[in-house]
């Protein structure tokens, strides 16, 4: 039996998935399986599969039903200890999958870990963004009001935690990683490889530029998580859906809409004022004023720079 069972979801992702394939072939962990689950593709991945010799890579096809499907396809079929999930347009640094076993196997409570996450543009190349998190342990509370995941393709879990908590939820369109990453959280502690080892592919195909899929998804996942709380912790709703707000605004700062940004950020304190002391919502409308002041042209310049100088900090100080 492998120890890790790879499951990459692909619908129609021959444009990237020859390059995340080989991302995780060279994996310095080598004890392995790739499921590669088609999810009714209509591109050349099963003549272009047909031809990749390596044993470990298998593919699997069903009928188009979705990334949650396709996943749940993968988990059913993983014969590994360990589950880890990489999209077909993700990336992964060539120590990814030894560090976050070297994790797990040292950390018997923990049932996810995951790794910080660098972004990078249709080419591949870095855009100078990187998500990083040190919270780990009992991440419930924290992961309720901020996925601080980021990615599902940063991700390892015990297979394990699928029979405890169940598969990922097909009726979701949006946010089923989260809603996933929030029950495991309910039951078992989370860890983090702190370190930029995978690598999440921006273009105009990514999920979350249908809004209104991404909104009425995140509102079921709240729902739904609230219903099954304790009382004690149901005044985290509002929290919630003020983070989501956030998010929003943030959406509408990328497309260089200043004025819907700012109707977010109002929905945001109205959900909870005390959200207006954090600093999260401080950048938030930092950037609405530079984006109402340079135009969206000019907002861009200057958010380039600082991550380029930010960039040169994290060089110079490593």
């Amino acid at each position: 039996m492998p120890k890790v069972s790879v499951v990459i979801p692909a619908y129609n992702a021959m444009n990237y998935l020859p390059k995340t394939l080989e991302s995780v072939l060279q994996q310095t962990f080598t004890d392995f399986e790739i499921l590669i689950v088609n999810d009714g593709s209509s591109d050349q991945i099963v003549e272009w599969a047909a031809g990749v010799t390596d044993s470990r890579v298998k593919l699997i096809s069903q009928r188009n039903q979705g990334v949650s499907t396709a996943r749940n396809q993968g988990i059913i079929h993983a014969q590994g200890e360990y589950v880890a999930f990489l999209d077909a347009d993700d990336l992964w640094k060539p120590t990814k999958l030894e560090k976050q076993v070297h994790y797990l196997a040292d950390r018997s409570e923990v049932g996810l870990v995951y790794t910080w996450t660098t972004l990078i543009d249709t080419l591949g190349e870095p855009t100078g963004r990187v998500f990083a998190s040190h919270v780990e342990g009992d991440v419930w509370k924290q992961l309720i009001e901020n996925d601080m995941i980021s990615t599902g393709s940063s991700t390892m879990i015990r297979r394990g935690c699928f029979d405890e908590v169940g598969v990922f939820d097909p009726s979701l369109a949006f946010a089923e990683d989260w809603d996933m990453w929030l029950r495991i959280a309910a039951r078992y502690s989370f860890g983090v490889v702190k370190e930029p080892l995978t690598c999440y592919r921006q273009h105009p195909n990514n999920a979350t530029k249908n809004r209104q899929k991404m909104i009425q998804s995140l509102r079921i996942v709240i729902e739904k998580t609230f219903q099954s709380v304790p009382l004690d912790l149901l005044h985290l709703r509002n929290r919630a859906y003020a983070n989501f707000q956030q998010g929003l605004a943030w959406l509408a700062i990328d497309k260089g809409d200043y004025k819907q940004a700012i109707h977010y950020r109002t929905l945001a304190f109205q959900h909870h004022p005390q959200v207006c002391l954090s600093e999260k919502f401080m950048r938030l409308s930092v950037a609405i004023a530079m984006l109402r002041l340079f135009g969206p042209h000019g907002y861009d310049g200057v958010r380039n720079l600082t991550h380029l100088l930010h960039q040169r900090l994290l060089g110079f100080f490593s």
